[in-house]
């Protein structure tokens, strides 16, 4: 398994954020060893069903038509459907060729499974060459081969909107006790501080939270050792992690894990909740004018011994292994890593995610700005926790983070039954 532990320099080039999407259930057949057909367009799954990400992706995918190369035929899902169909859709005996998704431990976790193509001659191109150490590392499978192509990064934050900020008369805080002290600011002002978003189906947005208490406490080098194997999620340190995520579960918004992160998200541009810790993604789903207006601020720290780590994936995308249009995926995942197709994906979305490739131009907005020194001001990097473990993993996470959120005091029997779950996953 490919786990990068980069450090600031080595990681900037390194991350980046594209979608994933999922075939109409009825277009998946059962499991099989064959080959799609070389003929007909290339089909390429998007997940990215954001309002402007999808208009992103629509102009990624004329642009490219437009050079005449092979046709592309742009299948756009909500994320959930392909988060949990993936698997099916690798397996199915006509699978879709290109996906959006994730490299490291992820693309991986399928490689070993020789469900993704070799992506060595697309990284052959000059384009591609002049990517990261860090990137190059990221997208390399444990067997040697490049399996994935990453086009996009970006970072998670504690966001807000400023008018709202100003409007109660509060601060961004540094320290813990400060964001305590915030948060009891807002409470008293009538406003849920936290929103969360961790009903419906993304339940996987408490798995920040965890994240980011584990790193604070930690450290990013226990972190990804535990979300390997290496560590238990019943040993001390990790109750040490829950017993601070109390001291601010009554500053949550009470309906956290009965509504999705969509709209735990409105109710933060509404101004129902204070802030909410999330990815530069929701932003795809906010209005326009809005943009302006929202900024972040660094989860806070916790253990100022402890090196400063922040979480931002990279995005990209990676192809069947079944497919039968080797030469055409060749060249539509070049294009993908050029500063064309970067840059159209930026200024079509809300622009918040920063290019891979060393000469393309991000937004330029003081957010993208702010959102690149606060990625460089980082010791080492983290993804998310899916990303640093395994696709297989998350739903114990899920369960787990769940259970707690609703009966914190039985956290005990929580952790208990997270590893059990947990030494399945990593036994298989």
């Amino acid at each position: 398994m490919t786990n990068l532990q980069p450090s600031r320099r080595r990681v900037l080039a390194g991350l980046g954020s594209v979608g994933t999407a999922a075939l109409l259930s009825g277009c998946v057949t059962a499991t099989s060893t064959a080959t799609s057909s070389s003929k007909g367009a290339v089909t390429l799954q998007s997940n990215l069903s954001a309002p402007q990400a999808k208009a992103a992706m629509e102009d990624l995918a004329a642009a490219y038509g437009k050079k005449g190369a092979a046709r592309l035929s742009l299948n756009t899902v909500a994320a959930e459907t392909f988060r949990t169909q993936l698997p099916t859709y690798l397996t199915s005996a006509n699978p879709p060729d290109v996906y959006t998704w994730y490299p490291g431990s992820v693309a991986d976790a399928y490689a070993k499974k020789h469900l993704l193509l070799d992506l060595d001659e697309v990284w052959n191109s000059p384009d591609l060459k002049r990517y990261s150490k860090a990137l190059h590392s990221l997208c390399t499978g444990s067997e040697g081969k490049k399996v994935f192509v990453p086009t996009t990064y970006y970072w998670w934050g504690m966001f807000y909107r400023k008018s709202n900020f100003a409007k109660w008369g509060v601060q961004e805080p540094t320290t813990w006790d400060e964001f305590l002290d915030l948060c009891d600011k807002l409470k008293s002002k009538g406003v849920d501080p936290i929103g969360l978003g961790a009903g419906g189906n993304t339940a996987w947005v408490a798995s920040a939270w965890f994240d980011y208490l584990n790193i604070r406490i930690n450290g990013a080098q226990y972190h990804r050792q535990l979300l390997a194997g290496q560590h238990r999620f019943d040993d001390p340190e990790v109750h040490k992690v829950f017993d601070r995520w109390r001291e601010v579960l009554p500053y949550f918004d009470p309906d956290g894990t009965a509504v999705a992160f969509q709209d735990a998200t409105t109710s933060l541009l509404n101004g129902r909740s204070g802030m909410m810790l999330i990815g530069t993604f929701f932003a795809d789903a906010a209005p326009k004018d809005a943009l302006d207006d929202i900024d972040f601020f660094r989860f806070p720290v916790i253990d100022p011994k402890i090196p400063l780590a922040e979480e931002a994936p990279t995005d990209g995308y990676f192809a069947s292994a079944r497919t039968g249009r080797h030469d055409q995926i060749t060249d539509l995942m070049r294009y993908l890593a050029g500063v064309e197709a970067q840059e159209i994906y930026i200024k079509g979305s809300s622009g918040t995610v920063l290019p891979c490739h060393p000469d393309a131009k991000d937004a330029g907005t003081p957010l993208v700005r702010k959102g690149r020194q606060h990625i460089e001001a980082a010791t080492e990097i983290t993804q998310f926790f899916n990303r640093d473990s395994s696709d297989a993993l998350q739903p114990t996470a899920d369960t787990a983070l769940t259970k707690f959120l609703a009966k914190p005091k039985s956290v005990d029997g929580i952790l208990t039954d997270w590893q059990r779950e947990a030494e399945k996953i990593w036994r298989a």
